[in-house]
């Protein structure tokens, strides 16, 4: 009997396990199967070998899908790229447009700033030269002459024949100045400088209105303005009386405005003032029939427009005193007389006012 250990072995034929003598190896057999359990075992195979990727065997059709898809996924970002570049370009527009937004409210800015300057500048103006002015107003109402009174006015020299002329037909009014008090006042910028319009009234219950310009370093009065001056009295120039042709200060009223907007004349009618009244009207002329697109029609119409609209010749800032839809002219008119009848022609629109400037006082449309 042998003296070596036994030890368990496997099978490698049947895969039991049994207790046999160790060593002997070639003779030992499984009590189970009754073969050499040692000749079952057999070398383990290697490890596969990675092998190479065959080559795609995928159909045609399913490539056309793959090259479509990549194309779409080209197509789409070449979108996204472009979307993007137009966001880019309107933002920028946007910012180029309200950059340039911003130098018109500096301009708007900058225009209320000189409005402002020029108010204030007016208002100095005003408070200066108002006590000069109201003093000789009360000295030239208070000179019982027109040869007193003619230190006061303005180129006292001309208008010293139109004074002598003027009251030798009409009745030199006495005004106490004490009875005075002012209404309103305003700068008026005209063509040969600055100057200070007023409205007054009386303790008669009058009403005047009064223009001061300086001249020679003194204040003085408009004096043609003041008494709405003209060569000859409107009344007794349509009875007949005078020269065939004056200069008169008038008001003007368009007749049928509304109707004949679009006929080729403008038809007017004129009136005298009345000294002392702002709303009331004298004598009436005929009918006037003006070209509308003649130059004294063209005037009229602006003229008119600007009544219309409550603003007056120069910018005033003051209200229209005349009647309503009338407004001031100085013209120039013929008289025309013959066996069978008198008629009259307007041959010039000399001025919208009745200042001592030759200037129109509005701006004339071109034709």
């Amino acid at each position: 009997m042998s003296n070596l250990p036994n030890s368990w072995f496997h099978c490698g034929r049947c895969g039991s396990l049994f207790l046999s003598v160790a060593g002997d190896l070639d003779n030992r057999t499984c009590p189970e199967c009754g073969r050499n359990p040692s000749l079952g075992l057999e070398a383990a195979p290697p490890p596969p070998r990675s092998q190479p990727q065959a080559p795609s065997t995928a159909p045609p059709e399913r490539k056309k899908r793959a090259t479509r898809k990549r194309k779409r996924s080209y197509f789409i970002y070449k979108l996204v790229l472009a979307c993007t570049a137009v966001l880019i370009l309107i933002a920028v527009g946007a910012s180029k447009l309200f950059h340039r937004e911003k130098p018109e409210r500096k301009i708007e800015d900058t225009s209320v700033l000189l409005e402002n300057e020029t108010r204030a500048a007016n208002i100095a103006f005003q408070n200066e030269v108002s006590p000069l002015c109201n003093l000789v107003f009360s000295q030239f109402l208070a000179a019982g002459t027109p040869e007193k009174r003619n230190q006061f006015v303005l180129a006292p020299i001309t208008t010293a024949s139109k004074m002598a002329r003027f009251y030798s037909l009409n009745p030199l009014t006495n005004i106490d100045p004490s009875t005075l008090s002012l209404a309103d006042s305003a700068v008026i910028n005209l063509p040969n400088g600055r100057a200070l319009e007023t409205l007054w009234n009386t303790g008669e219950g009058r009403q005047l209105d009064a223009v001061f310009a300086q001249e020679d370093g003194e204040w003085r009065i408009d004096w043609d303005h003041f008494v709405r001056y003209s060569d000859f009295p409107w009344a007794l120039f349509l009875a007949g009386s005078g020269e065939p042709v004056g200069e008169f200060r008038l008001l003007a009223r368009e007749r049928l405005a509304e109707e004949r907007k679009g006929a080729e004349t403008v038809s007017i009618v004129l009136y005298a003032p009345r000294f002392g009244s702002l709303i009331e009207t004298g004598y009436q002329s005929p009918e006037f029939l003006i070209p509308r697109a003649s130059e004294n029609g063209r005037l009229l119409d602006a003229a008119f427009k600007l009544e219309r609209e409550g603003k007056r010749p120069f910018g005033v800032q003051l209200p229209n005193a005349n009647p309503e839809k009338l407004i001031q002219v100085r013209v120039k008119v013929r008289r025309i007389e013959d066996e069978l009848e008198r008629r009259f022609e307007l041959e010039q629109v000399i001025a919208c006012h009745w200042y001592s400037v030759d200037e129109p006082g509005v701006e004339i449309p071109n034709p």
